[in-house]
């Protein structure tokens, strides 16, 4: 079959990227596009047939080495496909299902953080294209019980994003405690962002939602989404915020965020690895009893419930299509902020 394989980690530093960031290059293609074997499947597994997968920053935190992972790798996590074979083990799927595979790959289901609805902690948790090859491939293989029924209705590019981008942002609005009312702040406006604010949308109707970001082309679909304020990192909005959710890839935006959430306000920072150092004052960041907390992964059940919330509420995410060949491109455009959306790849 054909992937796109990391076989070497691009190792930036991270003082060259609070010099340069965003716009340094990879000096070479990070990922070749390979004939490699079919993926063996074991009697817990199916074998999914790729239809499409979304392309996610962590898969750049993962090429720059943030994120240690095997290699060779086949990188993605936002898959949806069809399942062509099943292990004699797999129960509740048949062969033609549309099925989605997201970032949770594998955990134990023995431990305490299983066994108490928070397997995204579990220390043997294994991360699709990341401990487990992905879906930048024309075959995965995925444990059954990792995988999830897709309606037919919805189109694979509509459901690809929802896989990561989607979930993650779920979790992150379930941990920062929203209430209808209060104001929500989003930093960063990209793929996860923009499915986020919508779902805010439907979820809180009297919230006021506020976008900061310094691409022209995020600022443009916050505005055409509905947002209430949309300005740079370091514009001050028309009020304090309640609530935040800090989707970018550098240190310093937490401390900004910080700075306009309002008293007892909670800040969650929905990213694997940061690019930059984080620095904080404690009487100007941290004091009156604001909160912040981190995203670690995503559970099942959050990928179950945000498949049910769409089924409600229908939600316009912004999809650009590439091919399997032009991965290194949706990389590189993802990286330095040329999408608007969520980068999908067909593949074939």
């Amino acid at each position: 079959m054909k992937a796109a394989v990391l076989r070497n980690n691009v190792e930036i530093k991270a003082e060259e990227y609070s010099r340069r960031y965003p716009e340094l290059p990879w000096v070479e293609e990070p990922l070749s596009i390979d004939d490699v074997d079919d993926p063996y499947i074991n009697f817990n597994q199916a074998l999914v047939k790729v239809a499409v997968c979304g392309v996610c920053y962590t898969d750049i935190d993962i090429i720059e080495g943030r994120v240690r992972c095997k290699l060779p790798v086949i990188l993605g996590h936002q898959i949806v496909g069809k399942v062509v074979d099943i292990g004699k083990n797999v129960y509740g799927y048949s062969i033609g299902d549309k099925v989605g595979i997201a970032w949770i790959g594998h955990t134990c289901n023995k431990c305490f953080y299983c066994k108490s609805g928070q397997e995204n902690l579990c220390e043997e948790f294994k991360a699709t294209g990341c401990n487990i090859d992905g879906g930048y491939a024309e075959y995965v293989a995925v444990y059954s019980n990792y995988m999830y029924h897709v309606p037919r209705n919805l189109d694979d590019e509509y459901v690809a994003p929802l896989m990561c981008a989607g979930a993650v942002g779920y979790r992150a609005l379930k941990l920062v405690q929203m209430i209808d009312g209060l104001r929500l702040g989003l930093f960063g406006f990209g793929s996860s962002a923009h499915i986020v604010m919508q779902i805010a949308r439907k979820l809180y109707p009297s919230s006021e939602i506020y976008v900061f970001t310094r691409s022209d082309h995020h600022k443009d679909l916050a505005k055409k989404l509905g947002a209430d304020w949309v300005g740079s990192p370091y514009e001050d909005p028309p009020k304090k915020i309640n609530r935040a959710i800090d989707f970018t890839p550098v240190g310093e935006t937490i401390a900004r965020a910080l700075e306009v959430l309002d008293r007892g306000g909670k800040l969650v920072v929905n990213v694997i690895r940061k690019q930059s150092s984080i620095n904080l004052d404690y009487l100007k960041h941290v004091w009156q009893e604001k909160e912040l907390k981190s995203v670690a992964n995503v559970t099942r059940a959050d990928v179950k419930e945000l498949l049910e919330i769409v089924k409600l509420y229908p939600i316009n995410i912004h999809i650009q299509i590439y091919t399997l060949n032009d991965v290194n491109k949706a990389l590189r455009d993802l990286k330095m902020a040329k999408i608007k959306g969520s980068p999908v790849l067909r593949i074939p």
